[in-house]
């Protein structure tokens, strides 16, 4: 991060803190960093607003374990620290020691903690990683609900004291953090944290998941300091058709990172918005791209200008931008399973300024695509 954008960053921050009549609370994992640790961190691509705080990975190959520090661990740490009464975290994939070591910490100063899970997570006895995290929060009293089905609770998300949501790409694995394209944003709504709260007590009480969800969310569209933000949950709330009408609006642009695309009707779209004349850009996860699934070589056959990542790991996004103005996210891919059986959320913002910083993100995805590295044995 160079010393304009650091200057930025805490800036913005700073307003956030006046608002809510309190500096926040630098938290114990950035204290034990060293300043050239965080100086190191490769969650450098940021952008921040007083409603929202925007951070994306920046993947470095071959990887060096060495300078995994100040990622975007570090920053839902930070978040985390400053819970004072609730905390609630749905996550696909866990292995950051960190990031369990601050839920502990929460647990043990009075917030009221919970985890939503995925079964074959949890499950994973084989992963040291994993289950040392989870033990973290087995000895800290947290209750962890599972899904327990084949398909999967593939959320990424945490909500803390009603008022703050972390959401995106980005599981909470080393991985995910250091060697994958992710993403991560953090939104200040209690409206919105209301929406994630509703869904996360359907799987954590009512121990719903998947088509057996209650349908509804109380807040779908709300305004966030004057900007329009859509809010769907998977498999209740039709979020492909979601999807598919926002890239209906597009008039002059649509740019995608995708690292699972393999839905028709949403690919479809795509497609008859270029032959309208829509100039259409797509990036592709590798894996997977050539299969029979995927839209890549049905796009690539029309003639639609659509490249396979440069990222060696893995392109995590699950993105679109329409028109520079509309950003569709979260961790919902681009297909059947996620539509139909797992559970997700996503996020529709309508706002050029946010839809900026992924557009920039995309410009670096888009790059490393026509110009990857040099691969080694993984």
């Amino acid at each position: 991060m160079n010393n304009r954008t650091t200057v930025l960053v805490l800036v913005a921050m700073l307003a956030i803190a006046l608002l809510l009549g309190a500096c926040a609370r630098v938290s114990q994992e950035q204290e034990r960093q060293s300043p050239s640790a965080v100086a190191g961190a490769t969650a450098a691509a940021t952008s921040a607003a007083i409603w929202y705080e925007l951070r994306f990975t920046t993947p470095r190959y071959p990887d060096d374990p060495a300078i995994h520090r100040g990622g975007l661990d570090a920053r839902l740490v930070q978040l985390m620290d400053q819970a004072t009464k609730t905390m609630d975290v749905a996550d696909y994939d866990f292995d950051l020691a960190n990031v369990a070591d601050a839920m502990a910490r929460a647990k043990q100063r009075g917030v009221i903690v919970r985890m939503v899970t995925d079964s074959d997570t949890l499950n994973d006895a084989k992963n040291k990683q994993i289950q040392a995290a989870f033990d973290t929060l087995r000895k800290a009293n947290i209750p962890i609900v599972d899904d327990q089905r084949q398909e999967i609770m593939h959320n990424k998300f945490t909500v803390v004291d009603g008022e703050w949501v972390e959401t995106g790409s980005w599981n909470y694995t080393d991985g995910d953090t250091y060697r994958l394209n992710n993403n991560l944003v953090i939104l200040r709504s209690p409206e919105l944290a209301r929406n994630y709260t509703d869904e996360f007590d359907k799987m954590f009480v009512k121990r719903q998941f998947g088509p057996k969800k209650d349908k509804g969310v109380p807040f779908p569209s709300l305004r966030i300091e004057g900007v329009k933000v859509e809010n769907y949950f998977a498999p209740e709330d039709d979020v492909a058709n979601r999807i598919i009408a926002t890239l209906q609006q597009s008039s002059t642009s649509i740019h995608f990172m995708a690292f699972s695309f393999t839905h028709d009707g949403i690919g479809q779209t795509v497609r008859d918005k270029a032959r309208a004349g829509v100039k259409v850009t797509g990036v592709f996860e590798t894996t997977g791209s050539n299969t029979s699934y995927s839209e890549y070589t049905r796009m690539k056959q029309e003639g639609l200008d659509v490249y396979q990542d440069g990222n060696p790991y893995a392109m995590h996004h699950k993105v679109f931008v329409v028109d520079g103005r509309l950003t569709i996210l979260g961790s919902f891919n681009f297909s059947e399973n996620a539509d139909r059986g797992n559970d997700e959320n996503l996020l529709i913002v309508d706002d050029p300024t946010f839809a900026k910083a992924f557009e920039d993100e995309f410009g670096r995805v888009l790059e490393q695509a026509k110009n990857p590295p040099e691969r080694k044995k993984r």
